[in-house]
């Protein structure tokens, strides 16, 4: 079978697996983030489903659509939304906030560098709502209520329903798709220049959302030596806290660095806390296609069926390592336990 029949089935039955797991995680637990998260998995299944069927049958517009709407627009988006749920009584509100801004930044910025056409005011637009966005997630975060993660998840729904018409319904030149000429993968340059500036919003969002919570949940259940120290407390006032907020990134950067051989030594004794190895598998898991496809984007598409899935086998690989998620594996569905997690509540 050829690599871009194999690669991409692969994928999407590995997706469709994780789904269930999730699905039935979330029937027993009710937690958000697993709900959110079996969505962005039936998307990843879906999106690399369309590529199989592309490369095993020929692709069709309708299937072309299909493709970049749940593949290259949301997948990414709603696996970082998922994240941001996991996090949500924690600082990494500022963490969301940056991710949202950047992703208005690379948005306004990958439009002053490709000019796609038929753009319209949609940069201008997109950055606009990023840095609104952001700002009500970081002020939230700052109040401490725990409700920066429904800002963020209103802004991904938000957008994932104002998508559908727009990718639906956007003008495509005949054949009505874009495949590259080389190695046969698929490729948005059809759709107009405010429909292609959705997948950076969406990915750099989820992306940035995914990787870095992941580092960040690493750095809290890790034990921690504290190289650089700083203080998120509001009860020192504006000044202090703004200061401590702009060192933060650096400090928990090199604190996490200096961390890692003690989290070795508690790997080795037994005592590390499954969430550390778990969200350092995820970080890879969000890193290897985003890796891949900013790679496609510039002509190198030879290994983004591949990194699409060493993906999926990370972020399954992280979640089923992590007793947080998993606090029992079983036959999704039914009572039959295969493995009961020690240290499980």
């Amino acid at each position: 079978m050829e690599p871009n029949v194999f690669l991409p089935l692969a994928s999407s039955l590995l997706s469709f697996v994780f789904a269930l797991f999730l699905l039935d995680q979330w029937r027993e637990r009710r937690k958000p983030y697993q709900l959110i998260w079996t969505l962005g998995m039936l998307m990843y299944g879906v999106s690399a489903g369309t590529e199989f069927l592309g490369g095993a049958l020929g692709w069709s517009e309708p299937l072309y659509r299909a493709w970049y709407l749940t593949g290259a627009v949301w997948v990414a988006g709603w696996l970082g939304l998922g994240t941001m749920y996991l996090l949500a009584k924690t600082r990494f509100g500022y963490g969301a906030a940056v991710s949202v801004v950047l992703a208005g930044i690379f948005t306004y910025l990958s439009w002053l560098k490709n000019d796609y056409p038929d753009s319209g005011i949609s940069p201008y637009l997109y950055l606009l709502i990023a840095v609104v966005a952001a700002v009500a997630i970081g002020v939230e975060t700052y109040r401490a209520k725990g409700r920066w993660a429904n800002l963020a998840g209103g802004l991904i729904v938000a957008a994932t329903l104002v998508s559908i018409p727009m990718v639906a319904l956007a003008p495509l030149a005949a054949p009505g798709y874009a495949l590259d000429p080389a190695t046969g993968i698929p490729s948005g340059e059809l759709f107009p220049g405010y429909v292609r500036l959705l997948t950076p919003f969406f990915n750099i969002t989820g992306g940035f959302a995914l990787v870095l919570g992941a580092l960040y949940s690493a750095y809290v259940f890790m034990p921690k030596r504290r190289v650089i120290r700083y203080d998120l407390r509001r009860d020192r006032g504006v000044g202090p806290f703004l200061v401590n907020l702009a060192i933060a990134p650096v400090a928990i950067s090199v604190n996490l660095v200096a961390s890692i051989p003690g989290a070795f030594a508690a790997l080795f004794r037994g005592e590390l806390n499954s969430r550390v190895p778990s969200t350092i598998l995820i970080a890879l898991g969000g890193f290897f296609p985003s890796l891949t496809g900013s790679l496609a984007r510039f002509g190198m598409t030879e290994a983004f069926f591949l990194g699409e899935l060493l993906g999926v086998v990370f972020l399954f690989a992280g979640f089923l390592v992590s007793i947080e998620v998993f606090r029992e594996i079983r036959i999704p569905f039914t009572r039959v336990v295969l493995h009961t997690r020690r240290g499980a509540a």
